[in-house]
């Protein structure tokens, strides 16, 4: 049976209902093994309007179909297909009858009114496909990947995929679940979720997609011009004396710092959000010098609460924590048993925010560093944790959109004028509330930088356009080792070309905590050694402020590219078929981007390489090692990349 109504038609194939919507300059479908469909929107705006849409209900015998800017999905029998004009784009997949499997195909959970599901699609030879947000071990091609639905430590889920035959696929669901695209078939898992919901676009080019999905789940916030210079960062400041001589440093040696952060346990239990007066006894005092350089003081906050905590009752009393479904309330283990403020609850992030109003906003702090905001569970079994959105193996992906979600309406409400926070973990749309997401806990080590180099194209390609690693990576960098410190200048000079330049990690040798005998206090916590420009010797210093100097003169450029990220969805940093999508070649490279429309960069993620190939697309292109302009056809060429030089061309 089918149904029409406005922009909608609504099919029924015995139990089973699947709705098809026309969805702002998209097609939205859902179904349901059996019930009624929920009307929860989750990454997409409310009802979009679509006034070109075409809606057909099959009455004079024709596959019924919804049609909207370009894009046709048509009913065939009880398969789904998408068509750009007569162009087919992809479909749900035929299956043999005697197989007994179904292309939508439910379990229902006994006692629940959830199911698991697995949605299948045809596969074809020669698609590209990209997106998908972070995964360690990273590729940039996903075909032939299985992807898990779900967010750790380093493994961000953005569940939107772009593909090279014209067209996008959100999996508008944020349920735990996985997603594989074999060749001989794509399939789409959730664990445990009460409907299946996925939007699709269609465009001519890789560009017409991503701002039809901006669209559809919301612009970037702006990238403030006032961030864009260097962030100082480490595993850990322990105190405000130490804090303040990096800065005072900096200011001496001439050096403009734009941020400065205040990492961990300078609380003194998780869940106060405060100062620790014996080891930070005058926040405002150090806020006032900072402002005094010109430099924003950045605060880490963790969604963790110790039991000890002043504010755990608060949290606590209102049922604002994450329960488990069984057993004792703890669901991480990091220097005391701690719970977890729930994101998803709309009271608990008002509650939140007040606290860190309260006790950080006072004193003129709006930077917020927002760590373990996947969360992370001591124990990642999602089936053990319930949320206010419901179980975490149903609604847990969601978490860090609403965690971002907290900062930045409070932050609204506020007035504050620049609002960008950063965050270790995102969701599809975490972009319009201020997220500078970053790539978490990842080692130190040339191959990590090749795997971020594909997470950051495939985190833009998903609609995240302001994301960064640690420079050098996070842990296992010593300082004294001569093969970290080029690790160390290369992913300098590879992140001058990113949205911030930010130097953090772990590094060695660390030092041990202030005080013994306690968990109390940022004393007992240790801290890695110390990681400001000066630290790796003369000739890394000397290296490392020619590339400052860089980013300096990137200023203007930066500030109009991110301007055009705002307004179209196309990231900061794009994957070359962004730019040339009828280049094969371009839907191939893994190891080179565009930054902006303009700059072409080929960082260097090989130790001991004091050169390497870069593809040149059809055009004109400028050397920026020595001026040189070369007419190429489409080719490659051997660029000069000696040690404080990431090879760039300038696209003409």
């Amino acid at each position: 049976m089918i149904k029409k109504e406005e922009n909608s038609i609504i099919c029924r194939f015995g139990h089973e209902t699947v709705r098809i919507d026309a969805w702002g300059r998209g097609i939205r479908v859902r179904a349901v093994p059996c019930g009624e469909l929920p009307d929860i929107p989750w990454a997409l705006s409310s009802r979009l309007p679509s006034p070109d849409a075409r809606i057909y209900d099959g009455a004079d015998g024709g596959a019924p179909f919804v049609e909207v800017s370009g894009l046709r999905c048509e009913v065939r029998g009880d398969r789904l297909s998408f068509l750009s004009g007569d162009r087919l784009l992809f479909e749900e997949a035929e299956l043999p009858w005697s197989l007994r499997d179904r292309t939508r195909a439910y379990k229902t959970l006994p006692g629940s009114d959830t199911f698991s599901v697995d949605i299948k699609f045809a596969a074809y030879d020669g698609e590209h496909l990209h997106g998908m947000g972070q995964y360690r071990g990273a590729r940039h091609e996903l075909k032939g990947s299985t992807l898990e639905l779900a967010h750790r430590n380093s493994q961000i889920s953005v569940p939107f995929l772009l593909s090279s035959r014209g067209y996008g696929f959100l999996w508008n669901n944020p349920a735990v679940g996985r997603a594989t695209f074999a060749s001989n078939m794509t399939v789409w898992h959730a664990d445990a979720t009460r409907a299946v919901d996925f939007w699709v676009a269609a465009g001519e080019t890789p560009a017409e997609i991503l701002e039809k999905y901006a669209d559809a789940v919301g612009h970037a916030s702006p990238l403030p011009e006032n961030l864009l210079g260097l962030w100082q960062c480490k595993l850990r400041y322990r105190t405000q004396d130490e804090l303040l001589e990096a800065a005072r440093e900096y200011r001496r040696r001439g050096i403009k710092l734009d941020v400065i952060v205040v990492d961990f346990f300078h609380w003194i239990y998780q869940g106060d959000w405060d100062f620790d007066p014996e080891y930070w006894p005058d926040p405002q005092a150090m806020v006032d010098e900072l402002s005094a350089m010109g430099t924003r003081l950045m605060v880490s906050v963790w969604p963790t609460v110790d039991p000890r905590s002043k504010n755990h009752r608060g949290f606590a009393e209102n049922g604002y924590l994450i329960r488990t479904e069984r057993g004792l309330p703890a669901v991480m283990e990091f220097y005391g048993n701690v719970g977890i403020y729930d994101a998803t609850d709309p009271g608990a992030r008002e509650f939140a925010y007040g606290v860190l109003r309260e006790n950080y906003g006072r004193y003129g702090i709006d930077k917020f560093w927002l760590d373990e905001a996947e969360p992370e569970y001591s124990v990642t079994d999602f089936d053990h944790y319930r949320l206010h959105s419901g179980p975490a193996l149903v609604t847990g992906n969601i978490y860090p959109l609403m965690h971002s979600k907290m900062v930045y309406d409070g932050q609204k409400k506020d007035g504050v004028p620049d609002i960008l926070n950063l965050v270790r973990c995102a969701w599809v749309g975490s972009q319009k509330y201020g997220a500078l997401v970053w790539s978490g806990d990842i080692e130190s080590s040339f191959r990590e930088m090749k795997a971020q180099i594909h997470n950051m194209l495939n985190m833009g390609a998903a609609g995240i356009p302001w994301w960064i690693s640690d420079v050098g990576g996070f842990y296992g960098g010593d300082v004294r080792d001569p093969v970290f410190r080029e690790l160390l200048v290369r992913w300098f000079e590879w992140a001058v070309y990113t949205p911030v330049l930010r130097m953090h990690g772990d590094r060695q040798p660390g030092k041990g905590p202030l005080v013994h005998g306690t968990e109390k206090g940022g004393g007992f916590c240790p801290s890695g050694a110390d990681n400001e420009l000066w630290v790796y010797g003369e000739e890394i210093y000397n290296i490392l402020l020619e590339n400052l100097e860089r980013r300096e003169k990137l200023r203007p450029y930066i500030k109009k590219a991110a301007e055009e990220t705002v307004k179209t969805g196309l990231p900061l940093m794009r994957a070359m078929y962004m730019e040339f999508p009828d280049d094969e070649e371009c839907w191939l490279l893994d190891d080179e981007y565009m930054f902006g429309g303009e700059l072409l960069v080929a960082p260097v993620s090989d130790y001991g390489a004091r050169e390497r190939r870069v593809y040149l697309p059809r055009g004109r292109w400028e050397s920026g090692d020595d001026g040189a302009v070369i007419e190429s056809t489409g080719e490659y060429v051997t660029a000069n990349a000696p040690l404080g030089y990431t090879p760039v061309f300038r696209r003409l």
